[in-house]
């Protein structure tokens, strides 16, 4: 059987459509933010704060002590860095002790821990080396172990998953070098041939591809009698003939990830190694990546508590006119955002774990918001930290400690943390794809009055039922909790976070009013709309962010763990993000959006072109994007077995 030979050719409509297609379409429980996004602050969701049982904070306990004293003990972090890898006798330790089983169930060798700790673990291992956590967040989040979790057969959980939680790290594979965010253009084949596929293909950034054993490859199989076909979901192992990994990726973060380019010609797949049914591969990815998206946060969180200590160390015994550093307002307001935004931040993360966990709440905006959230307000608190340090944060920490100072890698964090705006669905497909489950409510009722495909007697029987909701809805945004001044009140304390709750009230309210406005106002144009929907989904994700400070805020006032002082950090945090939502507020309706679509069309018909006028261009030549023409590889094999 041979692999087609040309790329699929879609339309914008035909992409969104494949994306749909692969949507949970269905609201099964209950979720926090689907309803703070309608204007309903469900307080009750989240609150009381949702914790492990004794015996997973046990055992997470105990291997969160085994793990550190592995880190302190056996991983060189400046040395990764470095040497650009992680030396292979240190993953053989992590294999040891477990951490390629976190995740994985008791049953099949793993440690079975549950979401809240496996992030706590993740967040320990990328302060030691932000490659560590990345191969083991790679390996167990979107890596074999997730969607075997969810989608797997029995037969393919023994045969696998013991492998994943003792000796065989997994790579996940579904970006090409002409695929990114737009999966309906997938061009990696899977022809069917008896009871095996055929698999031909080239896939880009694979993290964890150069040292993998086994791999979760997204391919499209061909329609045909008896083949359903589509995207589908597939085990495959490395050592199969036909896989060749063509090259070893650098990037100027993240130094020590084994990212490759990986080439399969002819690779035999028995059937038995299909994921769920021919077809379900998005939505398998999708699903996975609910949860797995949490991983991320997770690191952000660790970034966040070394930003903190390091600015508090350095900005103690820096002096600049006759004080420290820390006691100028500039530098104070930088350090009480990294401190505030750091609470935020491990709030967020710990609420939508044990989420998780509990299974109680469709997680799904969530763990995007969490994702998103995080990822941007990471870098911002790297970026702070190497202002505070001056000069010093913008030398590396082998050149600090080679003229006598400590060395302090502030300029690798800012480079690790880069990417988080971009893997596992960047901030601008985050925006869409949250966007997309906040407005589900009005799809479900009004959508097929904006669906240029659908008849008048559709539209009509849409617009029958949108009445009705909306006579329901509307009325609702009006007034609530938040208009009461004692409402909350049992978040009342030395400090007063009732009246942050009592904003998020009205403001989610407000929220959900200015998006049934535009809605109204632009109907089908309304996903072209991105930098509205962006803010949409930025403002929700600080409504989200400060219930969680709260709730966790009251948690640990109440287990008597450093109430006081959280009380003080939410407070802080509360006041810092209402602002940027009144900011964010403004620039709904007041923006230079129609501008900048002008100047766009201006720069992309080269009518600015003579401002790049000037400049000598350092790129190299050769194609904007390789070739990924199926066929033999030509190249060496650069894939490496750790054993």
């Amino acid at each position: 059987m041979s692999a087609p030979t040309t790329k699929p050719t879609v339309t914008e409509r035909e992409a969104r459509q494949v994306a749909e297609a692969a949507r949970e379409q269905d609201w099964r429980k209950p979720s926090f933010a689907k309803e703070l996004f309608l204007g309903r602050f469900r307080l009750d969701l989240i609150h009381p704060h949702p914790m492990p049982t004794d015996e997973a904070t046990q055992r997470g306990e105990e291997f969160l002590a085994k793990l550190r004293d592995f880190l302190e003990t056996k991983v060189d972090g400046a040395l990764i860095e470095r040497e650009a890898r992680i030396p292979d006798e240190v993953i053989t330790g992590l294999k040891e002790i477990g951490a390629l089983g976190m995740k994985i169930d008791t049953k099949y060798g793993g440690l079975g821990l549950g979401q809240v700790y496996y992030n706590k673990a993740l967040a320990l291992a990328g302060s030691a080396s932000p490659a560590i956590g990345v191969l083991l967040s790679a390996h167990q989040s979107i890596g074999v172990p997730q969607p075997l979790k969810l989608f797997g057969t029995p037969e393919q959980k023994e045969r696998f998953l013991p492998r994943c939680a003792r000796t065989d790290i997994s790579a996940f594979l579904l970006t090409e070098p002409d695929v990114g965010s737009d999966p309906a253009r997938l061009a990696a084949s899977a022809v069917p041939d008896g009871d095996d596929y055929i698999l031909d293909g080239v896939k880009l950034w694979t993290t964890n591809g150069v040292v993998a054993d086994l791999l979760v490859v997204m391919a499209r199989v061909p329609k045909s009698e008896g083949h359903k076909g589509g995207i589908t979901a597939f085990v495959v192992e490395t050592n199969s003939p036909g896989i060749t990994v063509e090259n070893r990726n650098a990037f100027m973060g993240l130094r020590g990830i084994e990212n490759g380019v990986t080439r399969f010609h002819q690779v035999r797949v028995p059937a038995a190694n299909r994921i769920g049914p021919e077809g379900a591969g998005l939505k398998i990815a999708l699903t996975t990546l609910n949860t797995g998206r949490l991983s991320l946060p997770a690191s952000c969180v660790a970034a966040g508590k070394w930003c903190l200590k390091i600015a508090r160390e350095w900005s103690a015994a820096r002096e600049q006119w006759g004080k420290p550093v820390a006691q100028h307002e500039a530098v104070g307001a930088k350090i009480s955002f990294i401190a505030a935004t750091t609470f935020a931040l491990e709030a967020v993360t710990d609420l939508a774990s044990q989420m998780a966990d509990e299974d109680r709440n469709d997680i799904r905006i969530e763990g995007a918001l969490a994702k998103l959230y995080a990822s941007e307000m990471g870098w911002l608190m790297a970026d702070e930290l190497v202002q505070i340090r001056g000069g010093r944060g913008f030398e590396t920490a082998d050149s600090l400690r080679a003229r006598g100072e400590r060395g302090v890698p502030a300029e690798q964090m800012l480079r690790d943390l880069r990417i988080n705006r971009i893997f596992e669905g960047s901030t601008e497909i985050m925006h869409l794809l949250i966007a997309r489950e906040a407005v589900d409510a009005h799809l479900s009722v009004a959508g097929d009055l904006i669906d240029p495909d659908k008849s008048l007697q559709q539209k009509a029987k849409a617009g029958a039922g949108a009445g009705v909701f909306y006579a329901k809805w509307l009325p609702k945004l009006v007034a609530g909790q938040g208009q009461l001044p004692y409402a909350y009140g049992d978040f009342k304390h030395e400090v007063d976070l009732a009246t942050h709750l009592r904003y998020v009230e009205r403001t989610s309210r407000k929220l959900a009013r200015s998006t049934f406005y535009a809605m109204s106002r632009w109907q089908g144009r309304m996903e072209t709309k991105q930098g509205f929907l962006g803010r949409i989904v930025d403002i929700g994700a600080e409504l989200f962010a400060m219930s969680a400070v709260c709730v966790r805020a009251e948690h640990l006032r109440a287990q008597g763990e450093h109430g006081r002082e959280a009380y003080q950090l939410a407070d802080a945090f509360c006041r810092q993000s209402r602002l940027r939502i009144e900011e964010l507020f403004g620039r709904l309706w007041h923006n230079t959006d129609d501008l900048d679509r002008t100047v766009v069309k201006g720069v992309m018909s080269g009518t600015y072109e003579w401002l790049e006028d000037g400049i000598v261009d350092p790129s190299t030549d050769g194609p904007w994007i390789a070739d990924a023409t199926p066929g033999p590889s030509e190249r060496e094999n650069v894939h490496r077995e750790i054993r």
